[in-house]
């Protein structure tokens, strides 16, 4: 397989909240308009600027971090894209340098050069010295264009470009406007499906960007991934139901495709509106908001008998952070209300203001170690010892794990690709004497 060549931008800022989601989506959907083929990643754990940034590109997104998903796979990822694409671009990860692994780090690992997004509202010449920082900071990064977000005049505009020293190539502004953000909630934007004009916020910001932001850079070039062993089909004819609606709709990509060439056949169902699981040998409750529909789910005592049965007829059930609030006995809103839910797990689980938990994990598994990351404001008040508990690569808590016949639950977001063959065993794999 031979390497692939593919102009490609790594988009980030000296911090969150500057606007890399908006600008991302606005440049993807520009590039789109210009009749350019674009493909989209993220860098590091998220399931909601991914969904915006589909919307945006018209493509599937998917995640690029080195911990979860590791060099090759990373590579294999942005190889692929380099072949069908006309441009690349990759959102960042809080602040260019933030983290470990950071922007910074992928940016460095793959040639990918980095354009900086910097909220020029509340600065003129100090816009410059920022950009300069970001630009130096580190010798194997190349910061080769900025834009700057929440412009409020063209004489504004003048200034922050005017402070630009060396050769950052300057694409222009996006002007303060109250019709291209993004609405938001706890931990994070809200759902692409949620924000009914979408669409027309993502058009309006394309629109807003300058002639400049057309530009794309030379092309980067993608090493062709190591040749790797074929992925033997453990999961071959199990079919396996994935709830997929507003309450449960945190999945990567790449854990669909990885099951899928496991062998096993996905079903969709709605937790939400359907009355029974469909026919299936295993379950998958993802994360989620159930904390945003308690009286719905509570109420839909048909679908939650139908759940019962499956897991008493020892059917294999995978339910991560709001797959896991659902499995537990009530889960309380955190204002005084709450409601049952499955009662597979005992305990109980209570929303919060603040975040509980944040940052990426590791899960020692039967099947080796199986990797992925945490974000929830919720706590599970639970009775029982955790079968497994996980550990953090930068130093935090590792979450708990919980197996009940064959219910694993926790907090954690897993990365299917981290350990296929870990995943497998969840979901009731068969050895390589029964697959066909």
């Amino acid at each position: 397989m031979s390497d692939a060549r593919c102009p490609a931008l790594l988009i980030s800022a000296p911090a969150s909240g500057q606007g890399k989601t908006l600008i991302t989506a606005a440049l993807a959907r520009r590039h789109r308009h210009l009749g350019r083929t674009v493909r989209v990643f993220k860098c590091g754990p998220d399931f909601l600027d991914p969904m915006i940034l589909e919307q945006a590109s018209g493509a599937p997104v998917h995640t690029l971090d080195l911990f979860m998903g590791g060099e090759d796979h990373c590579r294999a990822l942005l190889h692929a894209a380099a072949q069908e694409a006309d441009i690349i671009l990759v959102e960042g990860v809080m602040g260019l340098f933030d983290g470990d692994p950071s922007a910074a780090d992928l940016a460095a690992r793959f040639g990918l050069p980095v354009m900086a997004v910097i909220d020029g509202s509340a600065m003129a010449q100090s816009f410059g010295a920022l950009t300069h920082g970001l630009a130096t900071y580190r010798d194997d990064v190349a910061l080769v264009a900025v834009i700057a977000n929440r412009v409020g005049s063209a004489r504004h505009a003048d200034m922050l470009r005017e402070s630009l020293k060396g050769d950052v190539r300057w694409l222009g502004t996006l002007p303060r406007d109250e019709g291209i953000g993004f609405p938001e909630r706890h931990l994070g934007v809200m759902q692409a499906q949620e924000i009914r004009d979408l669409d027309a916020r993502i058009d309006r910001a394309a629109e807003l960007l300058p002639q400049e932001a057309d530009w794309l850079p030379e092309p980067a070039v993608f090493r062709a991934p190591s040749v790797t062993a074929a992925c033997h089909r453990s999961l071959q004819s199990v079919r396996i139901a994935v709830a997929r609606d507003a309450a449960f709709a945190f999945l990567y990509p790449a854990n669909i495709e990885c099951l899928r060439r496991l062998g096993a056949e996905l079903c969709v169902f709605s937790p939400l509106v359907d009355t029974q699981l469909p026919p299936c040998d295993a379950l998958w409750l993802p994360g989620g908001y159930p904390e945003l529909h308690i009286e719905q789910l509570a109420g839909n005592s048909a679908m939650t008998h139908s759940i019962r049965a499956h897991h008493a007829a020892g059917k294999p059930i995978l339910a991560e952070c709001g797959g896991m609030i659902y499995c537990a006995e009530s889960l309380d809103d955190g204002l005084g209300g709450r409601s049952p839910m499955l009662g597979l797990l005992p305990g109980h689980v209570t929303m919060q203001r603040r975040l509980a938990a944040l940052g990426l994990q590791e899960m020692a598994m039967p099947g080796g170690a199986l990797r992925g990351h945490t974000f929830h404001y919720s706590s599970l008040d639970c009775p029982l010892d955790a079968d497994r508990v996980g550990t953090n690569p930068n130093g935090g808590c590792g979450e708990r794990l919980y197996v009940l016949g064959s219910l694993t639950a926790s907090y954690v977001h897993f990365y299917f690709p981290s350990n296929p063959v870990a995943v497998a065993e969840i979901f009731g794999a068969r050895s390589a004497d029964e697959v066909v």
